[in-house]
């Protein structure tokens, strides 16, 4: 096979017959997977007529200039102060391609830049070709700005971001709070592979996600104030979460973190034993679906660390609580509210001071003393 070249081609026939693949021994030689990291942001449409728009509240003053293009060849220039800026109609599985230079997109919550369309459509490539324009490719550093990204597909009809590349490893605060938020069409996230975290930089990112059924994995054990707040709030269909490797927890950190999730059944491992202030606050709220919690290893609480933690989950059944000093602030405040009416409930053979009823043991479960 030396002497061939294969990356361009389209279509490869064989007597006649059309083939899938190509090898040289158990080297793929065609076709060969898109490296989604040098490629620019690209919008693709799942739909015909479909007006893919760049825009900003009207209240906002904060206006962007973005580039895009149908061949990465000749770009063209948009700016989000023409109200509901166009970039393109397009056709269904026609994609454009994004770059800007600008180191935020959204300065403040009030003052925000937005992609919008009629229709469903897909996103891929990197996302720091909005920053860092052609010279994206390698670029793992964020500018030290707040909000870069927020609400930037907030409530839009992205179905697929699986293909997004979100390179950062050391985050900004509030760098990606409420990117698909609303998005209730989105089944697959993008990876974060990040772990180093910033206050709230994660906040409300999927809250809304009525559709989208796998977290991504979460491998930051750096945690920071409200670094996941509301991530994935409200995503009903959610059944698993992602892993949680942090021994190491921050104020609120995973505050309401799948709050209203109803189809979570599995809870993830909370190996921390030094807590934080309000670290799990309502963490689990009305997830109903959630029959056991997680091991709850600290033995000195937090003040409200685990308030209303499983407040509405009405099919949780079993706890292990490993607590001996909860003496801190409400922190069992309301906690197992609403949850099954029998079930058990295994503590430390040492601690004999634990109320009962919502604000404690649950009243009508056996406890098993470790």
């Amino acid at each position: 096979m030396n002497g061939f070249n294969f990356s361009d081609a389209t279509d490869i026939k064989l007597g006649g017959s059309t083939i899938t693949a190509l090898y040289y021994g158990s080297t793929k030689l065609w076709p060969l997977g898109i490296d989604y990291s040098q490629e620019y942001l690209t919008i693709e449409s799942l739909a015909d007529n479909n007006t893919i728009k760049f825009t900003k509240p009207s209240s906002s003053t904060e206006a962007k200039t973005i580039y895009w293009s149908s061949d990465k060849t000749i770009w063209n220039s948009v700016s989000s102060a023409d109200a509901d800026t166009t970039l393109k109609t397009l056709s269904n599985n026609e994609k454009i391609y994004i770059k800007g230079s600008n180191n935020t997109y959204a300065p403040s919550t009030s003052a925000y830049n937005y992609f919008s369309s009629n229709a469903e459509f897909n996103i891929s490539g990197n996302i720091m070709s909005l920053i860092y324009g052609d010279n994206f490719i390698g670029q793992t550093t964020l500018p030290s700005d707040s909000y870069i990204f927020y609400d930037i597909f907030v409530n839009s009809k992205v179905v697929d971001a699986s293909n997004l590349i979100l390179p950062a490893t050391t985050l900004q605060p509030n760098c990606y709070m409420s990117m698909f938020s609303g998005c209730t069409s989105l089944t697959a996230a993008p990876k974060l592979p990040a772990t180093t975290l910033q206050p709230n930089c994660y906040g409300s990112m999927f809250s809304g996600c009525t559709s989208l059924t796998a977290a991504p994995k979460l491998p930051a054990t750096t945690l920071a104030n409200q670094c996941y707040y509301y991530m994935f709030y409200g995503c009903t269909s959610l059944t698993t979460a992602p892993e949680l490797p942090a021994t190491t927890v921050a104020n609120s950190c995973y505050g309401y973190m799948f709050r209203g999730c109803t189809s979570l059944t599995t809870a993830p491992e909370l190996p921390a034993t030094t807590l934080a202030n309000q670290c799990y606050y309502e963490m689990f709220y009305d997830c109903t679906s959630l029959t056991a919690a997680p091991q709850l290893p600290a033995t000195t609480l937090a003040n409200q660390c685990y308030r209303q933690m499983f407040y509405g989950c009405m099919s949780l059944n079993y706890i292990k609580c490993l607590a001996t000093d909860i003496s801190a602030s409400r922190c069992l405040s309301k906690w197992v509210s609403y949850v099954a009416s029998t079930g058990t409930f295994v503590k430390s053979s040492s601690m004999t001071s634990f109320p009962e009823g919502a604000s404690g043991i649950p009243s009508g479960w056996t406890v098993v003393n470790v």
